[in-house]
């Protein structure tokens, strides 16, 4: 398990990498509904921030049940990572100024000052990679939650 520094850093990377991910929502009549999001270019926090419409299925879902689950893709590196964790939205004009770039421009045309615009913040409480030799499952923490126990073959076969 990859901790701390070294675990932000990682995370960092995959998210610059990758882009885009797949957020994956409960409806409301509990079905998994994924969609694509763009990763903001920032260093990772603690926190991934998403534009979003205040009104937009996204949000409302997550409202109801803020669990998540991001699935992103380093295609260089030949690296899949799964990220779950608690979402809300949260309107934060600074931030959303702040964490702004042009290529939201085609979902928001007006930048941050598009009405309607919130962000949802992601709080991570697991990440897990995986390598393209299927051999490796790296926890990474303290922003997941502690492994469960078993042998890394047990973890490996969780992986798939």
């Amino acid at each position: 398990m990859i901790g701390g520094r070294r675990a932000r850093a990682r995370i960092t990377e995959l998210i610059r990498a990758a882009r885009i991910c797949v957020m994956t929502t409960i409806s409301l009549d509990g079905r998994l509904v994924g969609r694509p999001m763009v990763l903001q270019r920032a260093e990772f926090d603690g926190q991934l921030w998403f534009f979003a419409y205040t009104g937009s299925v996204t949000v409302r879902q997550l409202r109801v049940n803020p669990e998540v689950e991001l699935g992103l893709y380093d295609p260089r590196a030949q690296v899949w990572a799964s990220i779950t964790g608690s979402a809300r939205d949260d309107h934060d004009q600074a931030r959303a100024e702040r964490l702004w770039h042009p290529g939201l421009a085609a979902w928001f045309p007006d930048g941050p000052a598009t009405a309607g615009l919130t962000l949802v913040g992601v709080h991570p409480t697991a990440a897990r990679c995986w390598d393209a030799s299927g051999e490796q499952v790296e926890l990474i923490g303290p922003v997941c939650a502690a492994p469960t126990g078993g042998s890394p073959a047990d973890r490996r076969e969780d992986g798939y």
